[in-house]
């Protein structure tokens, strides 16, 4: 009878780890592995941006239109007219995209001026390209670290490369993504965005009115034109589906100047 090998440790074994059996264990590794990092970096507080993966860079958005244009003038059709509408309001969003590589910056660097070069908030976004790549960008060009919490979906999400590396998280559950969110967040701005963005805003004005989160946390919302269009908040209170003071959880801007203000007088400098 031959030797019988060492059976492989269980905790090495990725047949088992990936496998349904093992689904506590890897939502425990998305909160040890996170939290063990954080602490040995030193993060205790964020800024929070959310927003849409789709938004372009202004540049990037009138290379698209540009293109559209070429097209529609060579030969007008439906295609071509749809292309150039759409490619219209890319770049119509890419001012967004522009503004919050410079909220992101000021915050930055705002932060930075205060606390001798060291930052007490660090820009934190999903990761992703779009509004997320424009914080995490604005951070970087004030000389600033980010970070990144991304997750892994059917339509590949890459990390954009503006993001600190050892910042760089990758998650497979939502939940606890959306836990490292909230858990050193400070304030939020929201920029105009889809589902996420919008399950990402209400999760959070949900906690805050129930009072599960406690902490007081500036949400800022910007882009009124854009809120209003897609939201009617009044309508909420009108029909009493919420109280009149929920209201006040948020505030609109529309520059970024409005959101620095509003940001300054509720966090400490």
């Amino acid at each position: 009878m031959g030797k019988l090998e060492k059976a492989e440790k269980a905790y090495k074994n990725l047949g088992f780890l990936n496998s349904k059996a093992a689904r506590p264990l890897r939502i425990q590794a998305e909160y040890l592995e996170p939290h063990d990092r954080f602490r040995r970096l030193g993060i205790k507080s964020t800024i929070i941006f959310f927003g849409s993966a789709r938004i372009k860079s202004m540049e990037e958005a009138q290379a698209v239109y540009s293109a559209a244009q070429q097209a529609y003038g060579k030969k007008v059709s439906r295609q071509t007219e749809t292309r150039l509408k759409q490619a219209e309001k890319m770049l119509n969003l890419s001012r967004y995209y522009e503004d919050a590589v410079e909220l992101s910056r000021q915050l930055t660097l705002w932060t930075m001026e205060h606390n001798e070069g060291k930052q007490r908030y660090m820009i934190t976004t999903g990761g992703g390209p779009g509004i997320m790549e424009a914080a995490n960008k604005g951070a970087m060009e004030a000389g600033g670290r980010s970070i990144g919490l991304n997750i892994s979906l059917p339509m590949e999400q890459f990390p954009n490369p503006y993001i600190t590396p050892e910042l760089n998280f990758e998650f497979h559950y939502f939940f606890m993504r959306k836990y490292w969110f909230l858990y050193f967040a400070k304030a939020i701005v929201v920029f105009p965005g889809g589902f996420g963005t919008l399950d990402e805003m209400m999760e959070v004005l949900t906690l805050i009115q129930t009072k599960k989160v406690n902490k007081k946390m500036p949400i800022v919302l910007f882009g009124r034109e854009f809120w209003d269009s897609v939201l009617n908040i009044d309508a909420l209170v009108e029909w009493g589906t919420i109280s009149a003071r929920d209201v006040n959880l948020f505030k609109y801007v529309d520059t970024v100047d409005e959101a620095m203000e509003v940001l300054q007088a509720g966090l400490k400098a």
